[in-house]
């Protein structure tokens, strides 16, 4: 329910910073309902809030009325004692508080803690974690072992990903020419390979999961129906000589793509058509190695082999692309991926860019600006990436109601890091070991049940979480 409520308006909080007050007003009153305590309230279920009077404009008089009257009843029925951790009471005796009372201290306590935008740290919000439960950050992300191995690619796999919103369906891609689509659940299994005539760089699924759009050195993107393998369309780049080395789907508008090549042309276009639209272009001055738009498709980051990061702007009425900024990462060093996230976690709410750079570093930026197109540095994780394979990276997908956020990345020990955003000191809360070579890329499928990681000797491990 909650993460329903924040895919809904996280398009949105750029735009109207009124509606982030608005869904933690509605979370509270949701977790109140379920919980009996509103810790993170500041005002009393006595008189109608503002947070009641946006439910009753969103659902309903009536149905913010009955919500509200079975809090009261929650919080009046049932007792509980809460023990005092301020003294003993006089005698040595323990003091205890009712539900009601206990209501009106927490409230009191929970605005003595309260930062200056409203929110209550995640150390003080007891409803948050009552809804979390007692495990850390650390505890959540404990894997059980090895799910399966894919074991047919012959060459280094260079990307490896789940569908969206699917926890079936898995597919990888090698330098050897193959693209996979493997089934993991419920027997895993390899559905189809996909040849092609060189070197496939990466791929990627459709918003829908019926089409995937394969990326190649022979200077092609394709698109293939992701049920039967059939090749729909093959699309060639501005120039024949140059490898299409990355390439994504608009995030709102799937029948537009975008590809980046070897030459540094990053384009756009119709899938359905074929055709690039007019001014539908834009060059950059070194190879482009990875693409990411923003939520809504206005901004478009482009990395490059000589370490830069650029925001292109999207014109979402004619598909035009024009230049941005420009941001050094780390000298010259390939940025080799670019991912982004609107939300990390409950007290992280800034969008945010995480970069893997062949400079044995793993960047956090924070994205800024009133077009959403600058960044700033917020933290640097120690990886090891000094070649050219092109290390990949991802955010955890669900929003952490923790304290702390969690990021996931591959390394050139063989190894799969998982790191806390928000901590300072031992940021590395958990590694995966079990590859024979350097780890490529990483992917969650989308409840974060499992974990997908390849490697430069073509094998794809699906790694369990512990239940």
């Amino acid at each position: 329910m909650f993460f329903s409520c924040w895919k809904s308006y996280c398009s949105f909080l750029q735009i109207e910073p009124n509606i982030r007050k608005q869904y933690l007003k509605i979370r509270n009153q949701l977790l109140s309902q379920k919980y009996g305590v509103n810790l993170d309230s500041r005002r009393s279920l006595s008189h109608k809030s503002g947070s009641q009077l946006t439910l009753e404009k969103s659902f309903g008089s009536s149905s913010a009325s009955v919500a509200i009257t079975k809090m009261r009843q929650i919080a009046s029925n049932s007792v509980k004692f809460h023990e005092s951790s301020v003294s003993p009471a006089a005698g040595g005796h323990l003091r205890y508080s009712s539900q009601s009372s206990l209501r009106n201290h927490a409230s009191s306590a929970s605005s003595e803690f309260l930062t200056e935008d409203g929110l209550v740290p995640t150390w003080a919000a007891e409803a948050t974690r009552a809804m979390t439960g007692s495990t850390s950050l650390a505890e959540n992300y404990a894997f059980c072992g090895v799910y399966h191995i894919f074991d047919v690619h012959k060459s280094v796999v260079t990307s490896v990903q789940f569908a969206h919103d699917d926890l079936t369906r898995l597919a990888s891609s090698s330098l050897d020419g193959s693209l996979a689509v493997h089934l993991v659940l419920p027997e895993p299994e390899t559905c189809f390979v996909l040849k092609h005539p060189k070197g496939v760089t990466g791929f990627c699924w459709s918003y829908s999961n019926d089409v995937i759009m394969s990326c190649s050195e022979d200077g092609y993107a394709r698109l293939f129906n992701s049920s039967n393998g059939r090749c729909v369309r093959a699309i060639n780049g501005m120039q024949s000589a140059a490898s299409i080395l990355t390439g994504i789907f608009h995030p709102v508008n799937n029948n537009m793509i975008v590809t980046g090549s070897s030459k540094g042309h990053v384009e756009v276009t119709n899938c359905s058509t074929g055709i690039k639209p007019r001014g539908a272009y834009a060059k950059l001055n070194a190879p482009v190695l990875c693409l990411c738009f923003d939520n809504l498709g206005h901004v478009l980051w482009a990395g490059d082999e000589r370490g830069y990061i650029t925001s292109l702007f999207y014109n979402v009425e004619n598909a035009r692309l024009s230049k941005g900024k420009r941001f050094s990462v780390s000298g010259t060093s390939p940025v080799t991926c670019i991912s982004i996230r609107q939300w990390i976690s409950r007290e992280a709410r800034e969008p945010s860019l995480l970069v893997n750079s062949s400079s044995n570093g793993l960047f956090l930026f924070r994205i800024m600006g009133p077009t959403n197109s600058a960044i700033l540095l917020r933290r640097t994780f120690s990886i090891l990436h000094s070649s050219k394979l092109r290390i990949k990276s991802c955010f955890c997908p669900i929003m952490s109601f923790r304290q702390g956020a969690c990021v996931v990345t591959g390394s050139e020990d063989g190894s799969v890091y998982f790191f806390n955003t928000e901590s300072a000191n031992k940021a590395c809360i958990n590694k995966l070991q079990g590859h024979s070579a350097p780890v490529v890329d990483v992917s969650f499928n989308y409840d974060e049940s499992m974990l997908a990681s390849c490697d430069s000797k073509g094998q794809v491990i699906v790694w369990k979480k512990e239940p």
